[in-house]
């Protein structure tokens, strides 16, 4: 992607109200004016990058306050202008947007490891105290991957390495499948140049190979959705290149990926996405156990939509995602769709949702408040929350989001620490288990209490994976 000019950003902008253009439009002349003799390794000169950084959150909807943030990200770290400054020159929410995307001065550290662990760590707690910090180092850390082409083979590696470890999970956590798609694909690229040249290549040849049979099937949904007087709109979506990569290295052919390719079908209502799955089911046999109700049942990241995998023409499979447009809207763009859902209340309907209906903040708090320590409290997130996840059920069909690893213990202390401390046995998929043997993706979890029992056991510590699970059981003993 080209970077973008100074025209071409103030016309994204037209729906925001003359006021706050004119805000806006005072941020980029004073980061203009901070950043002049600067410049990029590209040669260009550096007002470029927070120009494309906003650029990128105006694309999102964000508020006028975000965006003058994108613009004036990198002032406090590398010009003569101080906080104090920022908040008399504009407002104090920028300024603390602002200050809470700028990294640590070295000037504190005995080492450029301490920093850079100090670094990540505010990067990833900042969405705590606001998540639109994190929504703009997402599209800082965009633009600098769209464009490190510039940098040195070794600083590519660096970066896509980190992009991989930490901001790619944050991107999925808050559900914005768009930046965490382009991210992985851009990482890929310097990591594994010669495997991204031949998947890409591969997955041009089939979509070329499968367009017109997309498009036959897209057409005839509609039709048949018109009859029915159902609004809709149809996208064909293909499956980016790391999520091929990955189903690849996990062992699968190219020819076994069903979801490489999926028809996106928007509707209007709940009703619709149910009477439109029975029309598609009609029309294309499905296989069985392909079919994901994520709208009775959403993903943890909010994501909800009707996953149906048919035998299009051609024999081909084709997976079909059928939801409502504010649904897809969710789906693309996680909490930054609440820009353009819910107007003026966004920030705070995105900071009150964040807290209570995602199931990694509690736990961010949990290993936030007890590892003082920056490399620990790096390498627990990382462990339980940036690496792989299983997904398990209550009796009651409810979704409950574990790290890799985790036990019964971790399960119980999950759903409520009382579970946890009168536990005296596990029932996985109805069958008796061990309190600590590893769960699976998707088991079924029961567990049996006592209220009588002496409450949890001193070596459930070791065996619990959970900061959390760990924390409950120590106070327990004391």
């Amino acid at each position: 992607m080209n970077n973008i000019n100074l025209n071409e950003f103030m016309e994204k902008l037209t729906e925001y109200p003359q006021l706050e253009r004119e805000e806006i439009n005072k941020a980029y002349q004073y980061a203009s004016s901070l950043h002049e003799g600067q410049y990029r390794q590209s040669g260009e000169a550096y007002i470029s990058h927070p120009l494309n950084v906003a650029y990128i959150l105006a694309g999102m909807h964000a508020d006028k306050d975000t965006i003058c943030a994108g613009l004036l990200h990198d002032t406090l770290e590398d010009t003569k202008i101080t906080k104090e400054d920022m908040i008399s020159d504009f407002n104090e929410d920028i300024a603390n947007l602002v200050d809470g995307v700028t990294k640590l001065s070295k000037m504190n550290f005995s080492s450029k490891k301490e920093q850079n662990l100090a670094n990540t760590r505010k990067i990833i707690t900042g969405l705590t105290e606001d998540v639109r910090i994190i929504i703009i180092k997402l599209a800082d850390r965009l633009h600098n991957m769209r464009t490190l082409q510039y940098k040195s083979e070794f600083k590519q590696k660096e970066n896509a390495l980190e992009t991989m470890e930490i901001f790619v999970p944050l991107a999925y956590y808050i559900g914005a499948y768009r930046i965490k798609s382009e991210l992985e694909d851009l990482s890929l690229r310097y990591l594994k140049p010669e495997m991204y040249k031949r998947i890409e290549e591969k997955k041009i040849k089939i979509e070329e190979d499968s367009n017109a049979c997309l498009q036959e099937m897209l057409l005839k949904i509609e039709s048949i959705l018109a009859k029915k007087e159902i609004p809709n709109e149809i996208k064909i979506r293909t499956k980016n290149i790391y999520g091929v990569y990955k189903r690849l290295s996990q062992g699968h052919k190219l020819s076994d990926i069903h979801d490489l390719f999926a028809l996106k079908i928007m509707v209007d209502e709940v009703e619709n996405c149910y009477r439109t799955l029975g029309l598609v089911h009609q029309e294309y046999h499905p296989i069985n156990d392909k079919f994901k109700d994520y709208i009775c049942n959403p993903k943890t990241n909010m994501y909800k939509s009707l996953h149906t995998t048919v035998f299009g023409l051609e024999d081909r499979l084709v997976q079909t995602q059928i939801r409502t447009f504010n649904m897809d809207k969710i789906a693309s763009f996680g909490l930054t769709a609440y820009w353009e859902l819910e107007q003026k209340n966004a920030r705070r309907i995105m900071q009150n949702d964040l807290k209570n209906k995602y199931q990694f903040f509690k736990s961010l708090v949990e290993i936030n408040t007890m590892f003082g320590d920056n490399q620990e409290f790096v390498r627990q997130v990382k462990m339980e929350l940036f690496q792989d996840r299983i997904y398990v059920y209550t009796p009651k069909g409810e979704i409950i989001e574990l790290p890799k690893g985790a036990t019964p213990i971790d399960f119980a202390y999950k759903v409520h620490p009382n579970l946890g401390n009168t536990m005296v046995g596990a029932f996985v998929n109805e069958k008796y288990v061990p309190i600590d043997c590893p769960l699976q993706n998707k088991d079924r979890v029961k567990i049996i209490t006592d209220e009588l029992s002496f409450g949890p056991r001193e070596d459930w510590i070791k065996k619990a994976q959970t900061t959390y699970a760990r924390r409950i059981i120590k106070e327990f003993q004391n």
